[in-house]
């Protein structure tokens, strides 16, 4: 019986830490790490039910990301209660790292990982000239 019930427990434990994307993409709340395309916009009233500015360390996470995020179907009328919001993640671009929270669902985004940077998150990784970056390697902060 102890081991019904430890293989039970690792089964739930599946299920809270990991949802499958289209693609065969999972969202994991663990240190998975994910390789995507950075970008930055102006942010105002995000998904997460926040206003934010240019000057905070903001992230909005790709549509894919933040509507697959465990729990996040359990309110799928009101993104502001979706578990993704306020979760920090760490974005790595070369040499360059940002730690960034997640406020925002990035509608726009291509990619399944790909990250919406503020001005302020995307200045730490490159120059906003650069526009669009690509290889950002990026891992959930625990």
């Amino acid at each position: 019986m102890p081991a019904f019930r430890a293989l039970l427990a690792l089964a739930f434990t599946s299920i809270v830490y990991a949802a499958p994307l289209g693609g065969g993409i999972s969202v994991s709340v663990r240190s998975n790490s994910y390789s995507a395309d950075g970008t930055f916009y102006a942010p105002g009233l995000g998904a997460c039910g926040k206003t934010n500015s240019s000057n905070q360390l903001i992230v909005a996470v790709g549509h894919a990301v933040f509507d697959s995020y465990p729990g996040a179907a359990l309110h799928p009328q009101n993104p502001n209660k979706n578990p993704i919001c306020g979760k920090k993640l760490k974005a790595t671009y070369g040499q360059k790292s940002v730690t960034v929270t997640v406020e925002d669902r990035c509608a726009g985004c291509p990619g399944a990982a790909d990250l919406d940077f503020t001005e302020a998150g995307f200045r730490k990784l490159a120059a906003l000239g650069v526009g669009r970056i690509h290889g950002v390697k990026w891992e959930w902060v625990i």
